[in-house]
């Protein structure tokens, strides 16, 4: 089974880069996506379906061309939960979790910070009531996959510059003292768990020439619960992929 998650910074955008002659030969079985910024109504359902993905369940935000999450897959899901219950986050689209036979799995779009005072108030809140749902999901399904942006980088290997950007929203102690103790309390880094090695990123500012000089964070993460990662056979970033200014990364488990 191949899951990719990918923050295409905006669906449609992606679709006019060759978004999905790459999804073609990616051979993923199921795609989960963020910031799509549409509904399901503003693509072409039938490009996807050409390439063999036959369902379609997307969380879209309120506020037209912003957010929204979708999972696209190549096999149904037994059950749909959309949002997390919380109105503040399920207006702007941020959580998806579809069941499948075998296995959950949660996509997510957590919020930045970046943007200002307000916004980095409204990630820390998000912080501490998505660890409360998290933990509860996990409890119902132990076989639980969570994919998605979640705008922290945990660890000083996964940025670029960590004495630079050690004021910065997506590298500051209590979010990264979060994503420590999401790793405390059930899950594991599925692309850690197989390399422990710098330098791997999944988002480079479109300025100064970033991306080629490979000047990034590790802000997308596949995590997942013990019994899942005894099945995986690898988690590998996709920086190849060039349709946004995130890249996609793949998680390969035995169902």
């Amino acid at each position: 089974m191949k899951v990719i998650t990918y923050n295409v910074n905006g669906l449609r955008s992606a679709i006019t880069k060759g978004l999905l002659v790459w999804l073609n030969a990616s051979k993923a079985d199921i795609l989960c996506l963020q910031e799509i910024k549409c509904d399901e109504t503003q693509i072409d359902i039938d490009l996807f379906k050409a390439l063999g993905y036959q369902y379609f369940y997307f969380h879209s935000a309120q506020k037209k061309g912003y957010s929204g999450v979708a999972i696209i897959s190549k096999i149904p899901a037994k059950n749909v939960n959309i949002g997390c219950g919380i109105e503040k986050y399920d207006f702007e689209g941020r959580v998806i979790r579809c069941d499948f036979e075998t296995f959950s799995l949660m996509n997510v779009y957590m919020p930045s910070g970046s943007s200002g005072d307000d916004r980095q108030k409204f990630k820390i809140e998000w912080l501490d009531d998505f660890f409360n749902y998290i933990q509860i999901i996990k409890n119902q399904y132990e076989n639980l996959i969570v994919c998605g942006d979640f705008n922290i980088c945990h660890q000083s290997i996964d940025i670029h510059n960590p004495k630079a950007n050690a004021n910065s929203s997506g590298f500051l102690p209590e979010e990264r003292s979060w994503m420590t103790k999401l790793f405390e309390n059930g899950f594991i880094d599925s692309f850690r768990h197989f390399n422990v090695e710098p330098h791997h990123y999944t988002w480079w500012t479109y300025r100064f020439g970033a991306r080629a000089k490979n000047l990034g964070w590790r802000i997308d993460y596949i995590i997942a619960t013990e019994p899942i990662i005894k099945r995986s056979n690898k988690t590998q970033i996709l920086s190849d992929a060039m349709h946004s200014d995130h890249c996609p990364v793949l998680f390969d488990f035995n169902e």
